[in-house]
């Protein structure tokens, strides 16, 4: 039990990190929750302040996510006694607490950004090919439609039946954790589903300063 506060504790600590807020506060002097979506994330970082620092809020978010993902194994080695299994739930607890300070850091009054970039992270350090196809998914719908909301939300929708029926996993942990991943993201995105519907979301492209 220990062992689950503590990887808990750590990866929530790990995705509170604001890495938009903070590039951009020291950069530019600008916090960008106040600016574009008011989004504190790597989509809004490109729309607000431009390529250079959307890559570098995108590539940081992505390695606390998988790094929060990958301490439990790395401490499985260390310890004989974990069983697989075991790795497994801790790495899926670490990976829904990561995710959960991402949206609501610590170090940012509790308003963060929805999770996607520290999503794909944790996927990637608990199911490598899980992370690929879901990423294939969110870049072929954000391609043909522009709009990175829809890619994430397809993307997040889509990744419970990679798990299940295309990586045909049986872990119960792992489908479980596949579920809720995909139900925080969507929660992230309710107000950009509306726009969405309304025909009111903002296309982009994010190697452009803004649109």
């Amino acid at each position: 039990m220990m062992e689950f506060v503590v990887f808990g504790l750590v990866a929530y600590l790990l995705g509170s990190i604001p890495t938009a807020v903070w590039i951009g506060k020291s950069w530019y002097g600008m916090d960008v929750r106040e600016h574009g979506s008011k989004n504190a994330g790597a989509t809004n970082t490109f729309r607000v302040l431009g390529k250079k620092p959307g890559i570098i809020v995108l590539l940081i978010d992505v390695v606390k996510g998988a790094l929060a993902a990958a301490l439990p194994v790395l401490f499985s080695q260390f310890s004989p006694g974990i069983s697989v299994e075991i790795t497994i739930q801790l790495q899926i607890i670490a990976s829904i607490f990561a995710v959960t300070g991402h949206v609501f850091p610590l170090f940012a009054q509790f308003k963060g950004g929805k999770g996607v970039a520290t999503s794909l992270g944790v996927i990637i350090g608990l199911h490598p090919a899980a992370a690929l196809i879901a990423f294939g998914v969110f870049l072929l719908v954000f391609m043909l439609s522009k709009f990175v909301s829809l890619g994430a939300i397809v993307a997040s929708i889509c990744f419970p039946l990679i798990i299940r029926f295309v990586l045909k996993e049986e872990s119960v942990w792992l489908i479980g954790f596949s579920l809720v991943l995909s139900l925080l993201v969507i929660l992230a995105h309710r107000k950009n589903i509306r726009r969405l519907l309304n025909g009111e979301e903002s296309k982009m492209n994010l190697f452009k300063k803004s649109t």
